[in-house]
């Protein structure tokens, strides 16, 4: 077998590659919708893989693993081993978790991930609004995962919450000392989540990046008595290119509050810092960022021999990328905790993927299927109609 094509379109929001064998097999793969700008960026290995076995995928991961970095410069390469993995799945007849060393759990955790809305205000009232508003959810998360602090609008909000200039210009640049009202303010906010939780739902906190060492310790001894599930890339994170492990390592011993970090990181290298000095309790590759799926499956094998945890990070709107997660988690060790949930955004993903149980998730856990490769495929007709013109050869 051999690839004849990579095609990209972008769906919805979400960057979608289709990779062509002369078998007539293809396979699929998603990245998440920050990435919408760079199509070309996906296009980019179409020489390098034209030609080669989509069924060794090492070989030719190896060709083009070289050429990737951190988020968001890591999605290309990630994507395209996802659609390895669909194709070598199908010409195997068996689905993808069967290749990546075989099932341990029948059913995955996922948490809320994408499933929440915008609040009106960032004041604790209306955090404890939000948290009503997940408990009630219909999928039973047995975890609540809720930006504060620099990671959301409480840094825009709340009037003087640390010193230094608010830069508006996105992907969480802010950075700096928090003043004592600003640190009130979010440990008020948690408080009040945790009110509405109780010890009924986990409490997972994404906090950056963007605090100091000392704020980070701060907050995570203010919180100890609440047993939040982690905090997540309070010093680095979302859209860093690079991870400061020794940092992390002056936080992380002297908290009982678990410390979370990895959605940018790219391949099991630059993981192994955080790993082997067991600078956090928890690591979150996005398997969308990292490398893809046998990569993530490494890094969760070689942080269970440091006694550390796994959360993934979620892939984004989209629910090729999800397929993906539910096939990973269910190979991975036991420091498996749980994947942030990506949803269907619009809603008209739900009719244009075929494949998927309905529902998806009940009472916190999603059922892992038995098809074929990832599983799952696109209603050729129906996402048709959603196709941008540049993009309408996608299927030609």
């Amino acid at each position: 077998m051999k690839i004849t094509d990579l095609k990209c379109a972008i769906i919805g929001q979400n960057p979608v590659i289709r990779i062509l064998t002369d078998e007539g097999i293809e396979g699929i793969g998603q990245a998440e919708p920050a990435k919408q700008d760079l199509k070309w960026h996906f296009l980019y290995y179409k020489d390098m893989i034209i030609g080669m076995d989509p069924t060794d995928v090492e070989r030719v991961m190896q060709k083009i693993r070289r050429l990737g970095s951190y988020k968001p410069w890591g999605a290309g390469v990630s994507t395209i081993e996802m659609a390895l993995w669909d194709i070598a799945g199908k010409a195997a007849g068996v689905p993808v978790y069967k290749l990546l060393g075989g099932k341990v759990r029948d059913r995955v955790m996922t948490y809320n991930g994408n499933v929440r809305r915008s609040m009106s205000d960032s004041q604790p009232e209306d955090y404890a609004e939000e948290m009503r508003w997940m408990k009630a959810r219909p999928e039973g998360f047995s975890i609540i995962k809720q930006g504060i602090s620099f990671h959301g609008a409480m840094v825009r909000e709340v009037p003087d919450y640390f010193y230094g200039d608010l830069d508006t210009s996105g992907y969480h640049p802010n950075k700096g000392l928090i003043t004592e009202r600003g640190m009130k303010h979010t440990i008020a906010c948690i408080e009040a989540m945790k009110d509405v939780l109780g010890d009924e739902i986990g409490l997972a906190l994404d906090c950056g990046p963007g605090f100091t060492v000392t704020d980070a310790l701060k907050l995570a001894k203010s919180v100890e008595h609440l047993n939040v599930m982690w905090l997540e890339d309070m010093i680095t994170g979302d859209y860093t290119p690079y991870v400061l492990a020794d940092l992390y390592r002056e936080v992380t011993p002297y908290t009982t509050t678990p410390i979370h970090t990895g959605e940018q990181i790219y391949l099991r290298q630059n993981f192994m810092g955080l790993i082997e000095k067991r600078a956090v309790n928890v690591i979150g590759p996005d398997l969308a960022d990292v490398g893809g799926m046998a990569e993530l499956k490494w890094i969760a094998e070689y942080a269970d021999l440091h006694g550390i945890s796994i959360a993934p990070h979620g892939t984004g709107d989209g629910l090729i990328g999800l397929a993906a997660q539910v096939h990973v988690a269910a190979t991975l060790p036991k420091n498996y905790i749980a994947f942030e949930y990506p949803t269907g955004k619009p809603d008209w993903w739900y009719d244009i993927v075929e494949g998927l149980p309905k529902p998806i998730v009940k009472d916190s856990f999603i059922d892992v299927w038995d098809t074929p490769g990832l599983g799952v495929s696109l209603n050729v007709e129906a996402t048709k109609k959603y196709l941008r013109p540049e993009d309408a050869d996608f299927f030609d």
